[in-house]
């Protein structure tokens, strides 16, 4: 356990020192939240904010015994609200359905839930989570054209976008449809965009500036005679509205299932932890030492990537949350199968993201 005191992380760079020094120097500043009352930890769970407080609803943990001992996967479905950063969990509501791996971003009209699996199936449906002195309010949305589990997005100026995922359980096949909901409608429908060009993956990383959508890295799910394995991809793509998709300089190294929405940071785009393959297969699996802690960095204007430091904990497979002028990483995956209850904080200071 780290010491609960704040983290700073110092920076390291590749070849492009000089470049870091000249976009100035973000320094971040970790520090942990009061864990989630599930003791065991969720990956893949919906999180936004809603009128200044954080929810964090759903997700899926092996509660009794792990994967390597036979353990079976559980989805579930309760809502905790986290009203400051120096207050305790509480519990607000449930789901409509025991619910992971979807969609959450943080709109204007409450926290935006798309998709997502349970045991049996993927799910197309889409609400908005509210929380007022009422309670929770869970208001439903008009669906996605297909049910959508492990894509990747995030909002767009009025827009959320979600690229990629996939339609059924059992990675079997993967998708690169791109969809767009426009909340600034009264009565809002999920419309189909141009698909990014690369290859169908499932969890990838997306992010946003003010005029364009970033899509990085992720698995694509490839057939090998009677089986399909996971290829962990670099690639980098940039989607303008009104333009076509455009290829980036390829990431420095694999990256699957780090948070998403990527966060920002002087002038560039954070890819914080996740997967990169290098340990696949590691035995024994309950020795695992945990997913890489670096952080990748994509700098907007030059359009080259850096090493900028690394996270005080492994963290995969959890979404990322704007909150109080920091960004929170709640609960996620230390190694495979393992979750973790812990909650971070990265705070920024230095120039400021575009």
């Amino acid at each position: 356990m780290f010491d609960r005191t704040l983290v700073m992380i110092a920076t390291s760079t590749l070849a492009g020192a000089q470049l870091l020094a000249a976009a100035g120097e973000p320094k971040l500043q970790w520090s942990p939240l009061a864990p989630l009352p599930d003791t065991n930890g969720v990956a893949g769970a919906f999180a936004g904010i809603t009128k200044g407080t954080l929810l964090v609803a759903g997700g899926a943990n092996f509660p009794e015994k792990m994967p390597w001992d036979s353990g079976q996967k559980v989805w579930h479905d309760t809502v905790y609200a986290l009203d400051k950063p120096n207050q305790p969990w509480r519990i607000v509501g449930k789901l409509p359905r025991a619910l992971a791996y979807g969609l959450s971003l943080t709109t204007p009209r409450g926290v935006l839930c798309a998709g997502g699996s349970d045991a049996a199936q993927h799910f197309a449906e889409s609400f908005l989570m509210t929380l007022s002195n009422e309670g929770l309010r869970i208001q439903s949305l008009k669906p996605l054209p297909v049910p959508v589990a492990n894509g990747a997005g995030a909002m767009l100026g009025s827009k959320a976008l979600l690229c990629g995922g996939s339609d059924r359980p059992g990675e079997q096949t993967a998708l690169n449809r791109f969809f767009a909901l426009n909340l600034a409608q009264i009565e809002p429908k999920w419309e189909e965009l141009p698909p990014c060009p690369g290859e169908p993956r499932i969890l990838a990383v997306a992010g946003a500036t003010s005029d364009a959508f970033y899509l990085f890295g992720g698995a694509a799910l490839r057939r090998e005679g009677t089986k399909v394995k996971r290829v962990l991809l670099r690639d980098a793509w940039r989607y303008i509205p009104g333009k076509n998709w455009q290829r980036l300089n390829d990431l420095p190294r694999p990256c699957v299932a780090a948070p998403s929405p990527a966060p920002t940071a002087g002038g560039m785009l954070l890819l914080v932890g996740g997967d990169d393959g290098s340990l696949a297969g590691f035995s024994p699996a309950e020795k695992h030492p945990g997913f890489p802690r670096g952080i990748l960095a994509f700098h907007l204007e030059t359009e080259k990537w850096l090493i900028l430091g690394q996270v005080p904990a492994s963290r995969a497979t959890l979404p990322t949350v704007a909150w109080n002028g920091a960004y929170v990483f709640p609960s996620g995956e230390l190694r495979p199968g393992v979750r973790s209850p812990e909650v971070w904080m990265m705070r920024m200071e230095g120039p400021t993201s575009p």
